[in-house]
């Protein structure tokens, strides 16, 4: 597997859907839930979580940084806006 396969969505995907069996970090569930009851459907959720776990993907990956749990379940909780993607 390549570094960039480990950042494109069907990955990120994946990771999340690992995330939720292992119930770790509990926000992934809890923020699956919260923007279901709000009205996302579970594939735009998803999608959605996939955009806060991909600057985390990309830090570990590209930047040979440590997965940063504080910065992901912070962006998880501001889901579903997206700020960070303005950063850039």
């Amino acid at each position: 597997m390549q570094e960039s396969d480990l950042t494109d969505q069907a990955t990120l995907l994946e990771v999340l859907e690992n995330q939720l069996a292992d119930n770790y970090p509990t926000e992934v569930m809890a923020t699956l839930m919260r923007l279901r009851m709000t009205g996302h459907s579970r594939e735009a959720a998803m999608e959605l979580m996939a955009c806060a776990l991909a600057p985390e993907m990309f830090a570990v990956v590209e930047q040979q940084q440590n997965f940063n749990l504080e910065r992901y379940t912070a962006h998880l909780a501001l889901l579903p806006a997206t700020p960070w993607l303005d950063e850039e």
